[in-house]
């Protein structure tokens, strides 16, 4: 049975390579495992080496306590969560990259300044 602090950071890495628009194979190719690797990573039944951790995270371009933010004694229920919104981030991103109305570009972008 996989450690939850390997649970929690296969899900991160998850959330990470999905928010960040790759594939399991553009992962592994980038920090020389194969794909098959990465989905062990992320389902958390093979453990991520610390030298590993440190390349995936240079590549995904986040701070290696990226990986284990939310943990806390084994409740990794939020990353679910933080998944699918990762997936809703990306998906709206490309969805405004390819809309060919500039100005309700620019009215969303204004929308979101005014929300943060």
């Amino acid at each position: 049975m996989p450690h939850p602090v390997d649970v929690h950071v296969g899900s991160r890495l998850r959330t990470a390579r999905v928010a960040a628009g790759l594939s399991q194979g553009a992962l592994a190719k980038s920090v020389g495992v194969t794909f098959q690797q990465i989905q062990k990573y992320e389902r958390g039944t093979n453990r991520v080496s610390a030298s590993r951790l440190y390349d995936i995270a240079r590549f995904l371009d986040v701070q290696i306590m990226y990986f284990f933010q939310g943990f806390d004694d084994g409740d990794s229920s939020g990353t679910r969560d933080d998944e699918n919104l990762a997936r809703f981030d990306l998906e709206l991103a490309r969805k405004i990259s390819v809309m060919s109305n500039v100005n309700l570009k620019y009215a969303i972008r204004r929308l979101i300044d005014d929300a943060g």
